[in-house]
């Protein structure tokens, strides 16, 4: 099978859909794999490595796209490349088609092949590919929380770790997922009391077993949520329902209980956001402030850190590529059920429950 390998473009993203081991692995299985010339610089892999390891490298991305059998990247197809994409051709990247009714309507005009990581799915109903950006993510929510809790950034100005005689700052964790757990831990490390909430109680009990005592669960509800609101500095949207768009948890009348300065961290923004006043933002321009609230809502957060976040994606989705391209997609898909649920649209029809036009 020829693979394509395009640079992605869009805004401050840095990570690249397979590492050179990958395409040593891919050529080692007597495939093809195009690169885009400089698709790997911005997480540290250069032209040569993947020329060393049996890449044929392309100018220009209408190239990678009209060459390759199939795509693989890391987030979706934006409007500059969707009359690349054609009928038949496997696009094997992040879609999170719930939030954007105008990427769903080109992948079912283009009558590819859509497979989306973000729904592959264990038998346990864990998400294989979701969960390593899912854990730089929640870390990184923390991370940015704090730097925009800063006053000069409009933020109250409360360092989440206080000092001797000084109380640490709070922060409130909304889902006990994988996103919520890093977050909670990374919080906890630097010294905040934290809040998590869920509504299973099993995951609580996990969090209340792992976690230090500074770290808090409770039962999420409206009444709790509106209650924590009022006094934690730094809140955390780690909420997901598997493809589909998530519940909206923090209303804009609810902004008012907040102190002035309050930062909210959105991290479930892919899939349309837990927060009411949720808009997608970009590295370049990642906040906004309504009502003294600092939103921080950027749709790409591990491509700030894209060598870490490259190597985690590839470890996992690797195996993955090499079924689709030792098999074909059909296949492939028909022998793997955790395979079988990444598939969103098939040449122009919609095959995944989650996703509406």
């Amino acid at each position: 099978m020829k693979i394509g390998v395009p640079k992605e473009i869009k805004n401050n993203e840095n990570r690249v859909g397979l590492t050179p081991a990958g395409v040593f692995e891919l050529v080692k299985n007597h495939h093809s794999v195009f690169v885009q010339k400089g698709a790997g610089v911005g997480s540290g892999f250069f032209d040569e490595d993947y020329e060393a390891a049996g890449a044929l490298m392309v100018s220009i991305n209408e190239e990678i796209y009209a060459v390759s059998d199939m795509i693989v990247k890391v987030k979706e197809p934006i409007s500059e490349e969707y009359a690349l994409i054609r009928p038949n051709q496997i696009i094997f990247t992040y879609f999170h088609f719930a939030s954007s009714r105008e990427l769903t309507q080109a992948m079912i005009s283009s009558k590819a092949i859509c497979i989306a990581y973000e729904t592959v799915e264990d038998e346990d109903g864990s998400l294989p590919l979701l969960t390593p950006m899912s854990e730089v993510a929640g870390r990184m929510a923390i991370q940015q929380g704090a730097k925009y809790l800063e006053k000069p950034i409009k933020g109250r100005g409360i360092l989440l770790g206080g000092v001797p005689g000084v109380p640490p700052g709070r922060v409130l964790v909304l889902g006990a997922g994988v996103v919520g757990i890093q977050a909670a831990k990374m919080a906890a490390g630097l010294g905040a009391h934290v809040t998590i909430l869920d509504i299973n109680m099993k995951r609580l009990r996990y969090v209340n077993d792992v976690m230090p005592s500074h770290v808090v669960t409770e039962f999420s509800s409206e009444y709790n949520i509106r209650r924590h609101i009022k006094d934690h500095d730094l809140i955390v949207g780690a909420v997901l329902v598997t493809g589909v768009k998530a519940p909206k948890l923090i209303t804009k009348d609810m902004l008012k209980l907040m102190n002035p300065g309050t930062v909210m961290v959105d991290v479930a923004v892919d899939q349309g956001g837990c927060f009411e006043t949720t808009k997608p933002t970009t590295h370049e321009n990642p906040t906004y402030i309504i009502d003294d609230v600092v939103h921080y809502c950027v749709t790409n957060m591990p491509g700030a850190v894209p060598y870490t976040s490259t190597l985690a994606l590839t470890n996992v989705t690797l195996p993955y590529v090499l079924k689709l391209a030792n098999l074909g997609w059909e296949k492939a898909t028909d022998s793997n059920k955790d395979l079988y649920k990444g598939l969103n649209i098939v040449k122009g029809v919609i095959v995944y429950d989650g996703i509406s036009v």
